[in-house]
């Protein structure tokens, strides 16, 4: 069951981006979208789940995704989280939220400059919930929160976690409202090798879910971008958030630009899909 929470849905946009889950690895969205701003792809709409909401949020706020860098500049892993007695998760979300207080000049959704969408699941009544009203902080971080690794966010009385447990692509969120959706999966891979503790035994499980419930989406997507090479990056290693653009936005930049090179249109022909990769 889909949960909206106003009427946005019934309005119509030329271009939405839709932004996939991923923790670190979310960075990479940041530099994807510097690439689409400077081939003039601008979104007039955006839906974002877990690290797709925290990209999209800033940007949504006023900043190119090139400036959204600074404000993680110095910050480590342990600076936005605190680790707590495991009762419902490793980690509380608490410093994240004072975070993004202070961080972002809306404190609403209602007041960011391009709409968003923040995909999240209500774990009390296990359905799928689309925020695009109320303060911004908390519906970003209940996006965020991966059960077992961070305790659950409660919002007026509910508890939710990462909205990546039904949708961790949300095209669908957005398709029927858009022209044209660019989809951007950042997480479309897992790494052969893992470590045999709880959290990276949670997170790759938790991926295989979320792979599974992103290849319907992936055909929704009038431009699919996947960069392939952010395996072997950590989740706590926010040291190393640039070079994670970068890894975006180079790639998106070569296969734009070879899209257009080679069929004159980056977008999908109904009878020829293309990804970029």
């Amino acid at each position: 069951m889909e949960v909206f929470t106003n009427n946005w849905n019934s309005r119509k946009y030329q271009i939405g981006y839709a932004l996939s889950g991923g923790f670190i690895k979310g960075f990479a969205h940041l530099g994807v979208m510097q690439a689409l701003l400077e081939h003039d792809i601008k979104p007039d709409i955006i839906s974002g789940v877990s690290a797709g909401a925290l990209a999209g949020v800033f940007y949504a706020d006023g900043n190119e995704p090139h400036q959204v860098i600074e404000y993680f500049s110095g910050h480590k892993f342990q600076d936005l989280t605190k680790l707590v007695i495991p009762k419902k998760g490793l980690f509380d979300l608490c410093e994240f939220i004072d975070f993004l207080h202070t961080n972002l000049k809306a404190k609403n959704l209602e007041e960011l400059q391009i709409p968003l969408i923040i995909t999240a699941t209500d774990l009390d009544h296990g359905r799928m919930v689309h925020f695009h009203r109320g303060s911004i902080a908390e519906r970003v971080a209940a996006s965020c929160c991966m059960p077992v690794l961070f305790s659950p966010v409660k919002i007026e009385g509910t508890h939710y976690v990462d909205g990546g447990v039904f949708m961790n692509l949300p095209v669908s969120t957005i398709r029927r409202v858009c022209s044209k959706v660019v989809a951007v999966n950042v997480s479309p891979l897992l790494a052969h090798k893992y470590k045999m503790n709880i959290v990276s035994i949670a997170m790759r499980s938790y991926h295989f879910m979320f792979r599974a419930n992103t290849f319907p989406e992936r055909e929704k997507a009038d431009l699919l971008i996947e960069p392939y090479n952010l395996e072997g990056y950590s989740n706590t290693e926010l040291e190393k958030a640039e070079e994670i653009f970068m890894q975006g936005y180079n790639a998106a930049n070569t296969l734009l630009d070879q899209l257009k090179a080679d069929q004159g249109t980056i977008w999908k022909d109904e009878n020829n899909y293309q990804i970029i990769k």
